[in-house]
């Protein structure tokens, strides 16, 4: 593999800004650990409404903080809107946990969403228009491996601040406990430490360089630059970006651009691509593994057990994703996955279908989990921060992380539903067809992006010559 590049800042530069992936990861899951506890301190826990607006009020923030971070970040840089989430997450960090009014503790809640959707949007983006081509792939995954390991941080920091919780405790002992005074606060302030450091590192942080050279900063680009790759390599970059993005008077950028017939197919795939990573069903493993547990025969200790086998399975076979995207291809991961997954889904259903329980169950989760960690997990994040032209591709990243985030909701909405009805058997083998599905689409339209630059990857899905 080619070796040309400052390693130790190029991955600096790319562990900082994925710290936006920790927090996001770390601030989505915290709650979890906190719910228990802040129902009896707002008292909330008999109002199903109030507990929903507490775990949805993030997602709300979310929702803003991409619809605004694309236009911002293309119009005032990549940084900037870093700078922003970090702040955020800060505040968010600090405020959830001083709150004795429920009304203000979703609002800190919102603006920690805020902080996710910028994050989630802006950080891969960034680290896609920093990374050289050959290792590109890889570096774009250090944004999921960084989302795992909040996730894991916060369910580690959950358990060990959480005092233990007498079976026999009711309401109001748990209120009167030091849990439900104090312990739930100190779940959302040990996040003020890594989005405090968040914060400062990012002055070290230089703007994207091909940010920077579409909005002609060219003198700026090229230092960027020629500290990742060297002066020579950083020039060639840099005229290609001359080429493919000063010469294209179409595209000024915005939602409107997005509507182009030569960009309109390009941002159809990144929607389905986005929906498609939600409704593979994955993610209601992690928000219903109680139930998904308890429907195969585990009881509540051995249910806590297989959440940590399930969240170190994320953690390491993320890692042989990020391994594997620059050496297999982008294309082969996603076809790999969906395929793997509609197969392993047909079994769990088979299983639940006639009355498998027990380690049978808890081995197909977890080989699902791991195919969905080294495959759909990161690829699509990769994908996307690939394929949309650097003039627009905050505004476009912003629309297919917007419905990324919609498909989450839709299907962490839908899954009580779906198992109330169909049962996990029937539940399972509609995942399993929607990844069918989706196998077929990654087939007939996605082109493999690995070991092409930014611009070669805009001529080939936006119909330049």
């Amino acid at each position: 593999m080619k070796k040309d590049f400052n390693a130790s800042y190029l991955y600096l530069i790319a562990l900082v800004s994925a710290m936006g992936g920790f927090l996001f990861g770390y601030d989505w899951v915290v709650i979890g650990g906190a719910k228990p506890f802040y129902e009896q301190f707002f008292g909330i826990a008999n109002s199903p409404a109030l507990q929903g607006w507490a775990m949805a009020s993030a997602l709300v923030g979310c929702l803003v903080g991409v619809t605004f971070s694309g236009m911002l970040s293309d119009r005032y840089g990549r940084k900037k809107l870093l700078i922003v989430a970090a702040a955020l997450f800060t505040v968010a960090a600090i405020g959830t946990g001083v709150t004795d009014s429920f009304t203000v503790f979703n609002v800190y809640r919102l603006l920690g969403g805020m902080g996710i959707g910028i994050a989630s949007n802006v950080s891969p983006i960034y680290i896609a228009e920093v990374a050289p081509t050959h290792i590109r792939g890889r570096f774009v995954s250090i944004n999921q491996l960084t989302i795992v390991l909040g996730i894991l941080s916060a369910q580690v920091v959950n358990w060990l601040i959480a005092d233990k919780v007498p079976a026999e405790f009711t309401g109001a002992d748990i209120l009167a406990s030091w849990n439900g005074q104090v312990g739930w606060r100190w779940m959302f302030w040990a996040g003020t430490i890594p989005a405090a450091l968040f914060l400062l590192c990012m002055s070290v942080v230089p703007e994207s360089p091909r940010w920077l050279a579409v909005n002609k900063q060219c003198e700026r680009a090229e230092q960027v630059m020629s500290r990742i790759v060297g002066a020579a390599a950083a020039a060639t970059e840099l005229a290609g970006i001359k080429e493919t993005e000063w010469q294209n008077t179409e595209h000024k950028g915005g939602l409107r651009a997005l509507m182009h017939p030569n960009l309109r197919k390009v941002l159809i795939v990144g929607i389905v691509l986005a929906v498609f990573q939600q409704w593979c069903g994955i993610n209601v493993i992690f928000n219903y593994a109680q139930e998904i547990f308890a429907a195969a025969g585990y009881s509540v200790s051995d249910i806590l057990m297989n959440i940590v086998v399930t969240g170190v399975t994320n953690v390491v076979f993320t890692l042989v994703g990020m391994y594997l995207v620059d050496k297999i291809g982008r294309r082969a991961l996603m076809v790999m996955g969906a395929g793997g997954l509609a197969c392993i889904y047909a079994v769990m259903g088979a299983c639940y279908f006639a009355g498998v329980q027990g380690i049978v169950l808890l081995v197909l989760v977890v080989i699902a989990i791991a195919c969905y960690a080294m495959t759909l997990a990161p690829v699509v994040w990769v994908v996307l921060s690939e394929i949309f032209p650097t003039r627009i591709r905050g505004a476009a990243m912003a629309v297919a992380t917007f419905a990324l985030w919609t498909a989450c909701t839709v299907l962490t909405y839908t899954f009580p539903l779906l198992n109330s009805g169909l049962g996990a058997a029937g539940t399972f083998w509609v995942y399993g067809i929607i990844c069918a599905a989706g196998f077929v689409f990654v087939k007939a339209v996605l082109p493999e992006t690995k070991g092409k630059s930014l611009e070669e990857i805009e001529k080939v899905l936006c119909n330049k010559k």
